[in-house]
């Protein structure tokens, strides 16, 4: 990756919608260089997919929870039951496993507390479970999709 891969990346995470032609002018390169470097960077993975970002609060979707999880068992077998549960409840927006005290670490976005209460009971229904705790985002401070580029030529040499 060079300068003007990290540019393209720059305009792109912003507005996914512009035409080649439209970045090739923000970046202020040919179009046909933009398309095979944009062609280059989906084929090595840097750029995995192209999506339309929803915003949760015109879809009702107000609370953002994260519940902290410690598990009773740390199996590979209970490992994919539970991931497997978890990745089928579309509440849960980010799903992570932990170092330290915290096992698992989910992100939800649901409508209200009757909506956690669902989807709390649909994971310790699914799996046994040594503590379940919940935290409620009063306020969304920042919030962004953008992935830092500035260390990307240096991680990549």
């Amino acid at each position: 990756m060079d300068e003007a891969d990290i540019r393209i990346l720059r305009v792109m995470q912003e507005d996914a919608t512009l035409s080649v032609a439209a970045v090739a002018d923000h970046v202020h390169l040919s179009h046909n260089a933009c398309w095979r470097r944009i062609k280059r960077l989906e084929e090595v993975g840097v750029i995995s997919r192209r999506v339309t970002l929803l915003d949760p609060a015109a879809l009702g979707l107000d609370m953002t929870i994260f519940v902290t999880i410690r598990a009773s068992e740390h199996s590979e077998e209970w490992l994919q039951g539970f991931a497997t549960v978890v990745r089928s409840i579309p509440e849960v927006v980010e799903f992570y496993r932990m170092t330290g005290e915290i096992d698992y670490l989910l992100k939800l976005r649901v409508q209200n507390i009757t909506a956690y209460d669902a989807v709390y009971k649909q994971l310790i229904k699914a799996v046994r479970l040594t503590d379940v705790s919940a935290a409620f985002a009063m306020e969304e401070l920042k919030h962004t999709t953008a992935l830092p580029l500035l260390g990307a030529l240096t991680a990549k040499s």
